[in-house]
């Protein structure tokens, strides 16, 4: 679902800790519907405490069951990376480590804006120290400051890339960032957000940021442009311009938390890269974000026989980090060119009851000009992040999941996917037509707190 511009979670609490820290709404209550819209991650049950300025904390406990027929670990399918070809080794895997916290602040006027920020970090985080599942790392999501006018919005900070505002809407944590919905990296970047009303139902939203180069890695051979030797590269440039009517009304939207409306819109990314003993990459992305109120919320609130429809496509080159391409690069040295992608996304969400979600959706992620990905060397292929197991034709995804919320702080949910990489080239860069494929189930308990 949408992750920002109003529809994600994360934009969800950016947009309402004004209001969130004022208000003064119970703690828990249970009972249906619940006093939330949703059990969430960013719900109303946060109550404001004292530091220097208002401040809340929230997040969530999330346990994490996989079956996968093909052994990738917890987070399959795997963010950035392909399947492993013909694997044959199944596994079994519990995890706490998606569970999150955040912190926000509700802080003083400046010049009419009321000022904002949150800190949330999982337990993601890498390095030696996380050594096994049950010895985790923290790790930052969002670490942002804001300024918020009625229609203006300043932002500074660490927030959600703005390429590529959907993210599907799945148990699992990947989210298909790799199958056709890239929907990372957070990225240090400054941004402004312009609303314009053009009438009471219908609005424009302009975003403009400039974001930290996601391709190029501050750690050497950590990712892709780092790996060719790439220096200088100058800040991307992202953008979006979104169309929001209140005419179909509103239905749910990333994890049934709120309300969204039909929305329409184009996003775009630009950024370039210099290569030693290669000319300057072009690195760049765009494309087309959709979401309609199939069947409407009868209030704005109660999610019962309510249906959503999210759909998103896109172009892009040498953004395998982003998961948009598979590979970063291709061609070879002193003509090495941005690998050039496509992938498209599309979910249906319903509520038969305000407790009860079924989503189902199909991503896919392909090669644009084949012709570009034959005959690579090894030495080429090994400069990309995603390319451990070889040169993908295509990797796509097929998911359908159910989540029942027993009161305002549990969750418990259910997923099946069919994750498939379709090969035209191994590592070392001989042709092939192998394959690889995992059979996800899936199993979740959240508390919201």
């Amino acid at each position: 679902m949408i992750k920002r511009l109003g529809l994600s979670a994360a934009t969800l609490l950016l947009f309402a800790a004004p209001a969130m820290a004022e208000e003064t709404a119970p703690y828990n209550c249970d009972y249906s519907p619940s006093c939330e819209v949703a059990p969430g991650v960013y719900g109303a049950m946060a109550s404001p405490v004292k530091s220097k300025f208002n401040l809340s904390l929230g997040g969530y406990v999330k346990l994490d069951y996989a079956h996968n027929t093909n052994a990738v670990g917890p987070r399959s399918p795997v963010a950035f990376q392909n399947l492993p070809i013909n694997g044959s080794k199944d596994e079994s895997i519990f995890t706490a480590k998606q569970s999150r916290l955040w912190f926000k602040v509700a802080g003083p006027t400046f010049l009419g804006a009321k000022t904002n920020a949150l800190v949330e970090a999982d337990f993601y985080g890498g390095g030696s120290a996380a050594t096994t599942n049950e010895n985790p790392n923290f790790r930052l999501r969002h670490a942002y400051g804001s300024l918020d006018w009625a229609n203006t919005q300043v932002l500074f900070g660490q927030f959600w890339d703005v390429f590529g505002p959907a993210a599907a809407d799945t148990i699992d944590f990947s989210q298909g960032s790799s199958t056709g919905a890239p929907n990372n990296p957070r990225v240090p970047q400054i941004r402004l957000t312009q609303k314009y009303n053009l009438n009471a139902d219908n609005s424009l939203k302009l975003v403009l940021s400039l974001q930290n180069p996601g391709q190029d890695s501050a750690s050497g051979a950590a990712a892709s442009f780092s790996k060719t030797g790439g220096y200088g590269s100058l800040v991307n440039a992202a953008g979006q311009i979104m169309f929001s009517s209140k005419a179909l009304g509103v239905s749910p939207g990333f994890m049934g938390l709120g309300m969204s409306p039909l929305q329409a819109g184009l996003f775009g990314l630009g950024g370039r890269q210099k290569i030693a003993g290669n000319h300057q990459v072009d690195v760049y992305g765009y494309g087309v974000y959709g979401f309609v109120p199939l069947l409407k919320s009868k209030d704005g609130k109660n999610r019962a026989m309510t249906m959503s429809l999210e759909t998103q496509a896109y172009i892009a080159s040498g953004m395998d980090m982003q998961g948009a391409t598979a590979l970063s690069v291709v061609g070879s040295k002193p003509d090495l060119t941005g690998a050039k992608g496509y992938g498209y996304y599309g979910q249906l969400k319903f509520y038969p009851t305000q407790d009860m979600g079924i989503t189902g959706g199909y991503n896919r992620r392909s090669v644009l000009n084949s012709d570009n990905y034959n005959g690579l060397s090894a030495a080429t292929i090994g400069l990309s992040q995603g390319a451990v197991n070889g040169v993908e034709r295509y990797n796509e995804l097929v998911y359908a999941n159910i989540t029942y919320d027993l009161n305002a702080a549990i969750r418990l949910a259910t997923e099946f996917e069919h994750n498939k990489t379709q090969y035209m080239a191994t590592t070392t860069g001989a042709a092939t037509t192998a394959s690889g494929q995992n059979n996800i189930v899936r199993f979740a308990a959240y508390y919201f707190f």
